[in-house]
């Protein structure tokens, strides 16, 4: 059992807390039985696997299952659990999962998501979340919004972070152009004259949301074909991003269900 805190695999896990360390290191952590179990759902690669006594008895299927799967796996103090784990209560396994690509169709999305520059991981969890559930076959994030491998990001998400084809672009802006004239490209902002549920969402449709703030960017702005508001309360400034999202993300779901599209 691993117990010391100046072991050299805690403090290594203990450096993924940080974005510039996921990076170097090609990691990111997943805390808790559900995402870890999602993980190995989808075959994702862990290089290695924390978890205390006390889990393993309660999980040992998955824990079968994870000896066949992951690099490595640890049996460690729930002291040493705590520390690597950026909860305060884990509730027993921790992992280190590989950085791969998510797959990515080259054909065009029928729905699909550009987020610029969103900055907080609930919000991204929560919108990855959203999208899965609602049929979204590509989300495309700007390089300045949150890291897709954030532990809240992940944990918000709620496991779909592994089934949803994602990127995160240094080039956003271009790869937007790119879908321009090719899917109707829609900005969301809360001066547009056009409610959500007026716009035809059946057609291949690119759905932009930005910045808690600030919303959208004036360069994002002109990339669509289309703005589409969200109406709200006299006295209500605007919505909560994440809840703006799935607002147009159903809407979409349900005209296409209304005439048998998908």
């Amino acid at each position: 059992m691993l117990s010391s805190l100046q072991n050299p695999l805690v403090k290594q896990l203990r450096k993924l807390h940080r974005a510039k360390e996921r990076r170097k290191q090609a990691c990111f952590l997943l805390e808790g039985t559900h995402l870890v179990e999602e993980a190995d759902r989808a075959s994702w690669p862990l290089s290695v696997v924390c978890h205390t006594a006390a889990w393993q008895q309660r999980h040992i299927d998955l824990y079968q299952q994870l000896i066949q799967q992951a690099q490595r796996v640890e049996l460690v103090s729930e002291p040493v659990l705590e520390a690597i784990a950026t909860t305060a209560h884990p509730d027993g396994v921790i992992a280190a999962a590989n950085h791969q690509p998510h797959p990515v169709s080259e054909a065009l999305p029928s729905l699909g998501l550009g987020i610029e520059a969103l900055q907080d991981p609930g919000n991204l969890g929560t919108i990855i979340r959203t999208a899965a559930a609602a049929g979204v076959d590509r989300v495309c994030l700007s390089e300045d919004s949150v890291d897709l491998e954030h532990p809240k990001v992940l944990r918000a998400s709620a496991g779909q972070w592994f089934r949803l084809p994602m990127e995160q672009h240094t080039a956003w802006y271009e790869e937007v152009a790119q879908l321009q004239g090719k899917v109707q490209v829609v900005a969301t902002s809360p001066t547009a004259q056009q409610p959500y549920w007026n716009l035809d969402l059946r057609r291949p449709t690119l759905i932009l949301v930005g910045n808690e703030g600030a919303g959208l960017s004036e360069r994002a702005m002109q990339l669509a074909s289309h703005q589409i508001s969200i109406p709200t309360a006299a006295e209500v400034e605007s919505l909560n991003v994440a809840i703006a999202t799935a607002l147009v993300l159903y809407e979409a779901l349900r005209q296409r269900q209304a005439t048998g599209r998908s």
